[in-house]
């Protein structure tokens, strides 16, 4: 997609503090802090999608031994991802590997726009982390039934396919497939509120997430060089 400045999924903008409380812009801080003290090899980066993850054991299990840091925001869009990571969140730390995921908040925009944004973040972590390799992971499903919803992220999810390969250093990701069901519905048992996943719908994302990690982080220097050229 071209013409990001047109693309309003890829413009950077903090979160309105309609609560009047700081709540966003207080978590945004603390990452920033977090960067001057961490040397993390691994950088979670999104919405609630990113941030419920460490609730769960499976965070325990799988993605702290990698030395991973956790920046997800409940709520956040592709603009205020860009705005965060624009504003001090890749300060001072030099991950290997970038873990992005979001865009299902993205609900004032169209699917090209929001693929457009999520690729506007790709290039911009590219461009800051030029040894990095970045895994995009797709959009899930929303929703019990089938819905306008999940027709915009699976349509989201082609073009990030088609799209991402351009970028040399990212691979996309996708395990929606793995949660509707051959009659076109989602469980509870993966997704209590048919958004936000339980601890068996996060084993089904982080254990394919978890291979293709430890397959990136095992390349020797010399490999991850070849891979770029």
């Amino acid at each position: 997609m071209s013409g990001d400045e047109l693309n309003p999924a890829a413009v950077a903008q903090p979160v309105e503090d309609v609560q009047g409380d700081g709540r966003w812009i207080s978590q945004h801080t603390r990452f920033v802090q977090e960067c001057k003290d961490a040397e993390p090899d691994v950088l979670f980066v999104g919405d609630s999608m990113v941030q419920l993850m460490q609730q769960y054991e499976i965070w325990r299990e799988l993605f702290s031994p990698l030395h991973a840091l956790n920046f997800g925001i409940g709520g956040d869009t592709t603009c205020n991802v860009l705005w965060r990571l624009q504003n001090g969140e890749l300060e001072n730390i030099r991950p290997k590997v970038v873990v992005l995921w979001v865009g299902t908040n993205n609900h004032e925009h169209t699917a090209e726009q929001v693929a457009g944004g999520i690729l506007a973040i790709a290039q911009l972590l590219t461009s800051r982390l030029p040894r990095a390799k970045i895994v995009v992971l797709g959009l899930l499903p929303r929703g019990e039934r089938p819905n306008s919803l999940r027709e915009k992220n699976t349509a989201v999810n082609g073009l990030l396919r088609s799209w991402l390969p351009r970028l040399g250093q990212a691979q996309f990701l996708d395990v929606s497939g793995e949660f509707v069901h051959s009659d076109g519905t989602i469980s509870p048992q993966h997704m209590f509120d048919f958004l936000h996943l339980t601890a068996t719908g996060y084993r089904t994302v982080a254990k394919p997430l978890s291979d293709l990690l430890l397959q990136i982080l095992e390349e020797t220097p010399e490999e991850r060089r070849a891979s770029l050229v």
